[in-house]
């Protein structure tokens, strides 16, 4: 223990020994004691001894330390001694060391040779790893220590190592969710050191819910007003978007676009920027324009573009755009956030038109930005976003260059307020160079892929003085050029002139119709001047080759020829060449064709636009082959392009005939999937109609068989209820004529017992007068007297025979009522037998005349008798003609249902039919025909044999 207290600074007896010996005497006792606590001790003290003695220690003690990482794990306090120990060794933060000239340069040499040392065995890493799992603190944060700082010395070969251990990524994720703030935030510096420049462990990290995580972390921090641990935060989620398309598109599936708004809601108190605070929200803007770069691919671009416009995002932007108190670096990034956010996305841009500054009265906030630009005394760096922000504006925005072109036009200016054309006028024209290339560049910007606008433009009058006449601006821009203003000046203009003649031939004629302009520039061209000059001459040569390529001969001392006969003898063709080539080979052009964003350090370095170099690369090659060209080879050329343009004409008629008829295909390939849905919804409406069909015809049948049952009963009733109806009604006004005519031959009967007696008065009287007749003359009266009861007495017997004959007729129907009356009563059977009766005595009518008259009697009592039996009969036939009635209404609905289910049937085979006709045409399986009507057969049999039965 002496020895300890030695080493520990207690009092020693004796000589001091070295701090090598002393580390190496320490190192033989970790590794031979066998008690813990002796061990613990020394590791101890190792770890006291390891920032002033770093070399000594990690090269003697290293291997001693993994060792007791290996074997003591069940004792964290030494784990944690000599996880510090490794930390001490391998870390380069040497603040607490003695500073010596050359600490730092052996800080960084001995960090990454003892770090290439640990981790050249993996399972030093793994074990790490192993370690960082235990929620011991003391365990855990120096775990975390020690990996971000072997991260931070050999970071891809750690790299690796984690991501080909099982669950290495994952373990690590935990640090997030600890409740031990140093442990969480020392783990977001773990995962920042992780994540950089690893694709595969940022996706491992993003899906591991890092992004919920860690905006939950910036919201409990307090969002932009948060401490350090926001920055970190921001600084790993710009780790897991930067360049990496998948996460980012994880970013906006997710949801947390949404997420980011709350941190631009900076109120209206904008004095109290801390340091923190501008740092945090330059990071939340930098991260805003990962997700927007125009590095990334564009369809993602344009969905975050959308999403940020949705959310309000872009409008809590323009707000801090528009307030007041701003920081000129917050104001700086934010317009070069909102810049991006807009950039080829029409709704945003839109928007972004519509926004106008809280001023009286009130400005678009375009005009409000370009009031900037132009202003020599704004920040550079300011004046530089302005002019980003407005190039992104009009970036495949043909509806807004078609606006601030609009205000340059006659017709459009308004003298009551300031415009954005007059305002690029003003700043072009303006005695400050930096003004008049960001004015030309911006025009240019408007001009840009718009042939109409670069037409209208040419309309544009200036007025230059009092008492001249106004000027076009192309004449205005090309007299300032020959006034041989500054360099950047120049620039400028001559990039606005080649972006505004390009592909466009009446700019170009109404260029070359001003005769000074071709002599400058083959002046310019032919001059031999200093290094800064050589820029200006190369973008000479550029405008009088776009003068060649785009000239459509309309001038006849302009004509192709003639300018290239021009250029061979006052230049010479090889010389042209060379000039023109000044400006791809510029360093400052290779600067410019990196990014859209203008990235210069000074205003001096401010020559070239981004979407300039892409047309220098464009036109380049085509103008030096254009003039080494003959007038044959123009002659052929302009053949081609003739040819050319109709190929490009036929061209774009089969692209749009393609194009409809791509469009044709989708709509078909949508009825065809329509028409599939629909298929599947008929064939469960077929199945279902089956199976109601089948229902309907069980039904049918059952409904058939009762009709049938209930029809033959209702009729077979009801026949013979109206044949016994009939029956009582015929024998009743037969019993009436009946007793009429026996009236009638009683009455006759007693007319012939009268006339019997008068005959015989009279017979008696002509016996007694026959002896008188020839003396009497009264005789003759008594003989007519006579001769007349003679013709009355044969007109009595003619009338009694046909009496006769009609008792006979009567006879005969009572005979046939008496055949069809068998089921009536018994007296209806009594009035037979007394017709029959009748009958038999028809030649002895006047014999039974008394017999006739006791039966007569009988008769008007059994009438009296049939008379109540008639009435109690017809109310029963009442009765039973109203249950007919309702039976034949029953009968009569009963058929009318039937019709309909056999006019159901009809259209349902119909459907069926045509169903199955769609259902070939569409290829699909069809149930046959004859199976169904295989089954229809039986039920029809099954029908007629009821129908026969019945």
């Amino acid at each position: 223990m002496n020895f300890l207290r030695g080493v520990m600074g207690g009092p020693s007896a004796g000589p001091q020994p070295s701090g090598a010996d002393t580390i190496q005497k320490l190192c033989d006792r970790v590794a031979s004691s066998t008690l813990l606590d002796d061990r613990r001790d020394a590791v101890r003290a190792l770890k006291a001894l390891s920032k002033k003695y770093r070399l000594e220690v990690g090269i003697q003690a290293m291997e001693h330390l993994v060792h007791v990482l290996q074997t003591d794990r069940s004792d964290s306090e030494i784990i944690g001694y000599a996880l510090d120990t490794l930390y001490n060794v391998i870390s380069n933060d040497l603040e607490e060391e003695e500073q010596e000239e050359n600490s730092p340069k052996q800080g960084d040499d001995l960090g990454s040779q003892f770090t290439e040392i640990f981790i050249k065995q993996p399972e030093n890493v793994t074990l790490l790893l192993t370690l960082v799992e235990e929620f011991d603190f003391h365990v855990r944060w120096p775990g975390v220590k020690l990996l971000t700082s072997l991260l931070k010395q050999q970071g891809p070969q750690v790299q690796q190592i984690i991501l080909v251990s099982p669950m290495g990524v994952s373990r690590l994720m935990d640090l997030l969710a600890d409740s031990r703030e140093v442990i969480r935030n020392d783990g977001v510096l773990l995962l920042q050191q992780l994540t950089k420049s690893n694709a595969a462990i940022q996706k491992i990290v993003a899906f591991e819910n890092a992004f919920e995580r860690l905006l939950d972390i910036v919201t409990e921090e307090g969002n932009s007003d948060g401490g350090i641990v926001v920055e970190d935060c921001l600084l790993l989620l710009q780790n897991l978007l930067k360049n990496n398309n998948s996460n980012q598109n994880f970013f906006k599936e997710g949801s947390y676009i949404q997420r980011m708004k709350p941190w631009f809601e900076v109120g209206d108190d904008n004095c109290g920027w801390s340091a923190q605070k501008v740092t945090n929200l330059h990071l939340m803007l930098q991260l805003v324009r990962v997700l927007v770069s125009p590095t990334n691919p564009p369809g993602a671009t344009t969905s975050c573009q959308k999403a940020m416009f949705h959310c309000g995002l872009l409008q809590q932007l323009c707000t801090i755009l528009m307030a007041t108190g701003v920081p000129a670096d917050i104001l700086t990034e934010t317009i070069n956030t909102v810049s991006e956010v807009i950039r080829g996305c029409q709704m945003n841009q839109d928007y972004f038109a519509s926004v106008n500054a809280p001023s009286n009265p009130p400005r678009p906030a375009i005009v409000v930005l370009l009031m900037s630009m132009v202003n020599e005394r704004q920040p550079f760096v300011l004046r530089c976003a302005v002019l980003y922000c407005f190039q992104c504006f009009l970036y495949k925005n043909h509806k807004g260059q078609g606006e601030i072109v609009s205000t340059l036009l006659p017709s459009t200016i308004d003298g009551s307020s300031v415009s954005a054309g007059q305002l690029l006028c003003g700043g072009l024209f303006s005695t400050d160079s930096l003004s008049n290339w960001c004015a030309a560049v911006a025009l240019a910007h408007a001009l840009q892929e718009n042939a109409a606008l670069k037409e209208q433009l040419l309309r544009v009058q200036l007025a230059t003085s009092i008492g001249n006449p106004p000027v076009s601006l192309l004449q205005q821009c090309t007299n300032i050029l020959s006034q041989g203003s500054k360099v950047q000046t120049r620039v400028g203009l001559l990039m606005l002139l080649c972006t505004w003649l390009s592909n466009c031939s009446i700019a170009v004629t109404h260029f070359l119709h001003n005769p000074a302009n071709v002599p400058f520039l083959t002046g310019q061209i032919a001059e031999n001047l200093g290094e800064e000059e050589q820029l200006v001459q190369g973008l000479c040569a550029l405008l009088l080759g776009i003068s060649i390529y785009y000239n459509d001969n309309s001038l006849e001392n302009y004509r192709k020829e003639k300018l290239k006969q021009l250029i061979e003898k006052r230049i010479g063709r090889e010389n042209f060449v060379e000039k023109l080539g000044f400006i791809s080979k510029h360093e400052l052009y290779s600067r410019a064709a990196q990014k859209p964003q203008p990235g210069f350090s000074s205003p001096e370095h401010m020559m070239f636009d981004h979407e300039f170099t892409k047309l220098v690369k464009e036109l380049e090659g085509v103008i030096s082959k254009a003039i080494y060209k003959s007038s044959e080879e123009d002659k052929k050329e302009e053949e081609v392009k003739k040819t050319l343009e109709q190929h490009d004409n036929i061209v774009t008629h089969y692209k749009k005939v393609i194009r409809e008829q791509d469009q044709e295909l989708e709509e078909l390939k949508q009825q065809v999937s329509t028409l599939k849905s629909q298929n599947e919804q008929l064939q469960v409406t077929v199945t279902q109609q089956v199976s109601q069909i089948q229902q309907h015809k069980d039904q049918y049948n059952l409904l058939k068989v009762q009709l049938g049952k209930d029809t033959q009963h209702h009729n077979s009733h009801g026949d013979t209820l109206q044949v016994n109806g009939i029956q009582l009604e015929e024998v009743s006004k037969l019993r009436e004529e009946l007793e009429d005519w026996r009236n009638r031959h009683e009455q006759l009967q007693g007319q012939l017992k009268e006339k019997d007696a008068v005959i015989e008065n009279l017979k008696s009287l002509q016996l007694e007068t026959g002896t008188e007749q020839s003396s009497q003359p009264s005789s003759s009266g008594g003989m007519e007297h006579s001769a007349e009861l003679q013709k009355e007495l044969e007109l009595l017997r003619t009338q009694i025979q046909l009496q006769a004959a009609e008792i006979s007729k009567l006879q005969a129907e009572n005979q046939k009522l008496q055949a069809m009356n068998t089921a009536v009563d018994p007296a209806v059977g009594a009035s037979g037998a007394v017709a029959s009766r009748n009958s038999e005595k028809e030649g002895r009518l006047l014999q039974e005349l008394g017999e006739l008259q006791s039966e007569v009697k009988a008769l008007s009592e059994e009438k009296v008798s049939l008379q109540q039996q008639l009435d109690s009969s017809s109310s029963t036939v009442a009765i039973l003609q109203d249950e007919k009635s309702k039976l034949q209404q029953e009968v009569a609905e009963a058929k009318k249902e039937q019709d309909d289910l056999l006019v159901l049937l009809a259209d349902q085979d119909q459907k069926l039919s045509a169903l199955r006709s769609k259902l070939k045409d569409l290829g699909m399986p069809v149930e046959d025909e004859d199976d169904i009507e295989s089954g229809d057969q039986a039920d029809e049999d099954e029908d007629g044999d009821e129908e026969e039965q019945d």
